[in-house]
């Protein structure tokens, strides 16, 4: 790369090469070809850094980072760093990291499933609620949006580096479970007088559709968040707060 003299810092010119590249990472299909993500902002890559994810690259605009090496960092100008960036105000730093391979699941405990959730945002904000409560697994259709995605990254604030998400068919997995399965509905127990176990699938359906037709017949046990407003006539929870309430009321009750 070409150097470009500053006062403070020698910057290097980003290539067309890296900016085709990085740029392209924000597609599924080309994570998938090259085996890395992004990630952005100095907690969230700190987060990453202090896991078991492989870095491949760093580009700062600032002295930031410094006990890695020249080899995996490069400064960069502001004005680059807005070329590769995902984000519509930039931060200081862009990162990328290898994509690892999935691994065995160990379904102790609570195991939250998720059926064909597809807001980036919803997503990253499970997983930090699941690390939070310490979920350790989350299990995912293969139509949930891909955890690698920019911004489930950006909204896990680092939670993407302890909590194992893995997907699959969940119809296949829910027939082997030999633990309680729990799901999501309206017209469910409520679920702050149920006596819940420490040990069960969770599952929490897509944002528009609920839980799939197909998934509801394996459940064993049907919990609803009950409605205290005069006039009942909130159709629905955002996913992710009902999240937050159905993993409280597990974990109060453990």
């Amino acid at each position: 790369m070409d150097a470009k003299f500053n006062s403070k810092v020698h910057f290097f010119m980003v290539s067309k090469n890296q900016i085709k590249l990085i740029t392209s990472l924000q597609q599924k299909k080309f994570r998938q070809t090259h085996k890395l993500f992004i990630a952005e902002g100095a907690k969230v890559i700190q987060e990453l850094l202090q896991s078991n994810f492989v870095l491949e690259h760093l580009f700062v605009t600032e002295t930031i980072f410094e006990t890695i090496g020249a080899s995996k960092k490069t400064p960069i100008s502001d004005t680059d760093l807005r070329k590769i960036s995902c984000l519509s105000t930039p931060n200081n730093c862009l990162a990328l990291f290898e994509i690892p391979d999935q691994k065995p699941r160990d379904d102790k405990g609570l195991v939250v499933a998720l059926d064909d959730i597809r807001d980036p945002g919803n997503l990253g904000t499970i997983i930090r609620l699941c690390d939070w409560f310490g979920i350790e697994q989350i299990v995912c259709s293969e139509q949930t949006v891909d955890v690698y995605n920019p911004k489930v990254v950006q909204a896990t604030m680092g939670s993407i580096s302890r909590v194992a998400v893995s997907y699959m068919d969940l119809e296949k997995y829910l027939k082997r479970a030999n633990i309680p399965i729990f799901g999501t509905f309206m017209d469910g127990k409520n679920v702050y007088k149920e006596n819940l176990p420490q040990e069960g699938i969770l599952i929490l359906g897509n944002e528009a559709n609920g839980i799939s037709e197909k998934l509801e017949k394996l459940v064993t046990n049907k919990l609803a968040i009950p409605r205290f407003g005069n006039l009942q006539q909130t159709e629905s929870l955002n996913v992710a707060t009902a999240t937050a309430i159905f993993l409280s009321e597990f974990k109060r009750n453990s």
